[in-house]
C-alpha cells in the first residue's frame, strides 16, 4: 500500500520551530512503529505574502487539493483569513475537533476533557459581507444539509465516550438561523441514539469555567465553537496545549489553534506540544492508532516528569522538550 500524503506547511513566526519539533517527533514515530509518510513542504502565510504576492501560493493550494490526503499546518499571522479559512472551503473540511484536556504536570484552571465538535465552513465566518453607506452587514449561512453532516460526527465521537452531546447555540435571540441548528442537530442525534441537551452560548461559556465536568461533547456552529474552544483550552492550562483536526470526507487539516507568537518567534523557547498533539490526530486519521495514542503519552509523560518549556514553568528549549518526548515515545515502544 502507497504511504500516505502529508502536505507540510510550516506557517510563520514560531511555526517553523514548532513544525521542526513536531517533525522529529513524527520520523521518532515512523521509526519504532515502521510506517511511511510521504512528506512535501510548501508555504503559506504572511511571509509566502511577501515572497509571492499572495499569501497561499497557487502551488500550495494545487498540492493541498490534488496531492495530499493530509495538511498538517504551522500557525500563520495576520493572514490566517488568507490561509485557513481558504483552506477549510477548498478542501472541504466541514467538521472542526478541538479537544481540551487537563494534562499531568500542568496546572488546569478546573479538570476538563471534553470535545468541542465545531461546523467549519457555514455561520458567519462563510464571509458573505457587504457594506452601505453608514452600516455594515454579515450574513449568517446555517443550512440543514451542514448541520445534519456535523451532527452525525458529533454523534460519532459521543458514541466513544459517553455518548453525552450538549448542542450550544442563542436561539433565543436568533430564532431562524440558530433554531434550525438546534432543531436538526437534535433530531439527528436522537436518531443516533446519543443523549442530548442544549445550553445557550453564554450560558455555556459560564459554566466551562464554572463547571467544566458538565459537558463532553459540545456541537455547535463556526463562531461560537472558535471561541469557546480558546476558552476551554485556557481551562486546561494554556492555549499552547491545545490541538485541532479538520475533517471532511475525503482530505483533513491539522494545526494547534494558537497563533503565530511573533514576540518569541527564533529563541526557542515556543512550546510544541498542541502542534504535536496535531500530528497525533493526523496519525489516528490516517490509521496509525497504537503510533498516536503513544505519542499522547509520550506527551503526558513528559509533562509528568516536569519536562516543559518555559510557559509551562519548565526550562527546555522546543528541540529538548521534543527530544524528550521522543525518548518516551522511544521507551513506551520498547515496554
Amino acid at each position: 500500500m502507497a504511504a500516505p500524503r502529508v502536505l507540510v506547511i510550516p506557517g510563520d513566526g514560531i511555526g517553523p520551530e514548532i513544525v521542526e519539533a513536531t517533525m522529529f517527533i513524527l520520523e521518532k514515530a515512523m521509526d519504532l512503529y515502521g510506517f511511511d509518510l510521504e512528506i512535501r513542504y510548501a508555504e503559506a502565510g504572511d511571509i509566502a505574502a511577501r515572497e509571492y504576492g499572495e499569501p497561499l501560493p497557487h502551488e500550495t493550494l494545487e498540492l493541498a487539493r490534488n496531492w495530499a490526503d493530509a495538511v498538517l499546518k504551522g500557525p500563520v499571522g495576520e493572514t490566517a483569513r488568507d490561509v485557513v479559512v481558504v483552506l477549510r472551503r477548498e478542501l472541504g473540511v466541514y467538521a472542526n475537533i478541538r479537544p481540551a484536556r487537563s494534562l499531568p504536570g500542568v496546572e488546569s484552571v478546573k479538570p476538563i476533557d471534553l470535545v468541542i465538535v465545531r461546523e467549519n465552513l457555514e455561520d458567519v465566518y462563510a464571509g458573505i459581507e457587504f457594506s452601505v453607506p453608514g452600516a455594515a452587514f454579515a450574513v449568517k449561512v446555517v443550512t440543514e444539509a451542514g448541520t445534519r453532516r456535523i451532527a452525525r460526527v458529533a454523534a460519532r465521537y459521543a458514541s466513544s465516550r459517553t455518548g453525552r452531546v450538549t448542542i450550544v447555540h442563542k436561539a433565543n435571540v436568533l430564532r431562524v438561523a440558530d433554531g434550525l441548528f438546534r432543531d436538526v442537530a437534535r433530531r439527528v442525534l436522537e436518531e443516533e441514539g446519543i443523549s442530548v441537551d442544549e445550553m445557550y452560548v453564554d450560558a455555556a461559556a459560564m459554566e466551562m469555567v464554572r463547571n467544566p465536568a458538565r459537558f463532553d461533547v459540545v456541537l455547535t456552529m463556526n463562531q461560537y465553537g472558535d471561541i469557546l474552544s480558546d476558552l476551554a483550552a485556557q481551562v486546561a492550562g494554556s492555549l499552547g496545549l491545545a490541538p485541532s483536526a479538520n475533517i471532511g470526507d475525503e482530505k483533513a487539516l491539522f494545526e494547534p489553534v494558537h497563533g503565530a507568537a511573533w514576540d518569541i518567534a527564533g529563541k526557542g523557547v515556543a512550546n510544541p506540544t498542541a502542534m504535536i498533539l496535531s500530528a497525533a490526530m493526523m496519525l489516528d486519521y490516517l490509521g496509525y492508532h497504537e503510533a498516536a495514542h503513544s505519542v499522547e503519552t509520550a506527551v503526558e509523560q513528559a509533562l509528568a516528569a516536569g519536562l516543559a518549556t518555559p510557559d509551562l514553568g519548565g526550562n527546555l528549549s522546543t528541540m529538548e522538550y521534543a527530544q524528550a518526548v521522543a525518548r518516551f515515545l522511544a521507551a513506551g515502544k520498547r515496554r
